[in-house]
């Protein structure tokens, strides 16, 4: 873990998001939407580039993989969907389980779950998400994360995983970061948190972060329709 936290952590430092060049959004926002085009540089930010987590090669077969998911109760498929109620377009978001130089899957989507970091399901995690501030017009990412800065604490984060999985989280922290600040992506003791990040406005020089801690445990959408 500790390795992997590092290895997150100067990958953060190198490369946590690339700035837009547009001092001022509002007419960036108009410019774009008229132009069709995307306002300013993609925004990036770290993660690994697909290789094993675990630290050195992983010598056990797919099938027994797959059977230590099942009985840890793991999801196979690491997608996750996202709503926000303070925020106009999370709802039901996909999530996907990706680096943070896959522009495809920032461009095609409200968000992405930084590869390397935590899970929902996990008793000690930090679900890292980032997105967007401005994004690409007529895809999911556009305007995705702008109202991020609504959030306040006491707002809940609603991610379900998979298999249905419904986990809550409740806000108790917004702040700002120097992008250098590799602290935001480790986890904190004993407790399973959710990181949110977008660039600050009006330059985009900086990172605004919101974090939420998981408060109920997780519960499956067939329950929730059965007790209905």
């Amino acid at each position: 873990m500790s390795l992997l936290l590092v290895g997150v952590g100067l990958a953060l430092t190198a490369t946590f998001f690339v700035g837009s060049p547009f001092t001022n959004p509002a007419p960036a926002v108009e410019r774009a939407a008229a132009e069709g085009s995307q306002p300013g540089v993609p925004a990036i930010i770290p993660g690994n580039r697909g290789g094993s987590a675990r630290g050195g090669g992983d010598d056990r077969s797919p099938e027994e993989r797959k059977a230590r998911r099942a009985a840890a109760n793991i999801p196979e498929d690491k997608t996750l969907r996202v709503s926000v109620p303070a925020m106009k377009r999370v709802e039901n978001a996909t999530f996907p389980y990706a680096g943070g130089f896959n522009e495809e899957a920032f461009k095609n989507n409200a968000g992405v779950h930084l590869r390397g970091t935590g899970f929902p399901w996990q008793r000690v995690a930090n679900v890292y998400m980032a997105g967007h501030r401005l994004g690409y017009v007529g895809t999911p990412s556009w305007l995705a994360f702008w109202d991020l800065n609504k959030l306040e604490t006491g707002d809940k984060v609603y991610v379900t995983d998979s298999t249905g999985r419904r986990y809550v989280y409740r806000v108790f922290k917004e702040f700002v970061v120097d992008p250098e600040d590799v602290s935001v992506t480790r986890p904190r003791i004993g407790k399973n948190i959710l990181t949110l990040q977008t660039c600050t406005l009006p330059d985009y020089s900086r990172r605004l972060i919101v974090q939420a801690e998981r408060v109920e445990e997780p519960v499956s959408s067939v329950a929730e329709e059965d007790r209905s």
